[in-house]
């Protein structure tokens, strides 16, 4: 089961709104897929980026996949600890695996999301 306090894209990122601002990263599920983690591209604070567009990417053992930002958004934070530690995404992808802080640029663009809810149904059937 996906956490309840998140928001979910079809492309499988988070989203944990708090004030103005949110924490971005990928879904359980995703990193499941992925396997094992073993680089991130994150981008720079301060980089703006409209919703649906690509922010960064993650290397797994098994592939490279590019990571799209749920909504618009300004970089705030970046978790520069996944430089040296890219398996904190497989251990722990709602805690420790979180991957930019964004101060949201169109709050309403979070109605487009998924509920909790939605995202497993949507993952349960194969996608």
């Amino acid at each position: 089961m996906s956490p309840d306090d998140l928001l979910y894209t079809k492309e499988h990122e988070w989203l944990r709104i708090a004030d103005n601002g949110g924490t971005v990263g990928i879904t359980d599920h995703a990193q499941k897929e992925l396997g094992d983690i073993v680089y991130v591209e994150l981008p720079k604070t301060g980089t703006k980026f409209n919703s649906g567009e690509t922010f960064g990417s993650v290397e797994s053992v098994k592939a490279v996949s590019e990571l799209y930002i749920p909504v618009s958004g300004e970089v705030i934070e970046v978790n520069e600890d996944l430089g040296s530690a890219p398996e904190n995404i497989n251990e722990d992808p709602y805690g420790t695996g979180w991957m930019i802080r964004i101060r949201l640029l169109n709050k309403s663009e979070t109605e487009d999301l998924m509920s909790a809810e939605e995202y497993d149904e949507y993952t349960s059937e194969g996608k």
